[in-house]
């Protein structure tokens, strides 16, 4: 069975250079290839700096990373024109535009009534823990010296006399 234009491999289209409807999902697209293009050059980056690459010369530890870097932007370059992944991304986009989006004032409250939640959680567990921590000192479950420390100044255990 033959492939249509859309449905080329994706291997088949590491080796064109056109564009996918070049005029739909701009947006979308143009941030999904910084963000491949911005992971694979940071990858890179980090290969350049191993031990492997810093012992074999000066020339390989800059011309791989250089040379896999190229690869890596053309890589994304055509991942966001592969047809299925375009189309995908362009849908994305059509979509997001319908979402209709809070106002400023409605994010301020918002934020504002979490990190109030936050908060008062962080006291609610915080009592909870102090009334649980005496309790269980006060019954002797724990031992609420050994569990504040005995150690010295200089961070000896003492003797125990023995």
């Amino acid at each position: 069975m033959s492939r249509g234009k859309e449905e080329t491999t994706f291997l088949a289209n590491l080796f064109s250079a056109e564009m996918y409807k070049r005029n739909q999902g701009r947006l979308v697209r143009r941030l999904t290839a910084i963000a491949v293009a911005g992971t694979l050059l940071i990858g890179c980056w980090v290969m350049s700096n191993t031990n492997a690459i810093v012992e074999a010369g000066r020339s390989v530890q800059l011309g791989v990373p250089a040379a896999l870097a190229v690869l890596s932007l053309w890589f994304s370059f055509r991942l966001i024109n592969y047809p299925r992944f375009a189309n995908f991304l362009i849908s994305v986009e059509a979509e997001m535009d319908k979402v209709s989006w809070a106002d400023q004032s409605y994010l301020v409250r918002a934020t504002g009534v979490v990190i109030s939640a936050m908060f008062f959680l962080g006291a609610v567990l915080w009592t909870y823990d102090f009334l649980w921590f005496r309790l269980f000192s006060a019954i002797h479950i724990l031992d609420a010296e050994a569990l504040q420390g005995t150690e010295g100044m200089d961070g000896d255990v003492p003797d125990d006399g023995g």
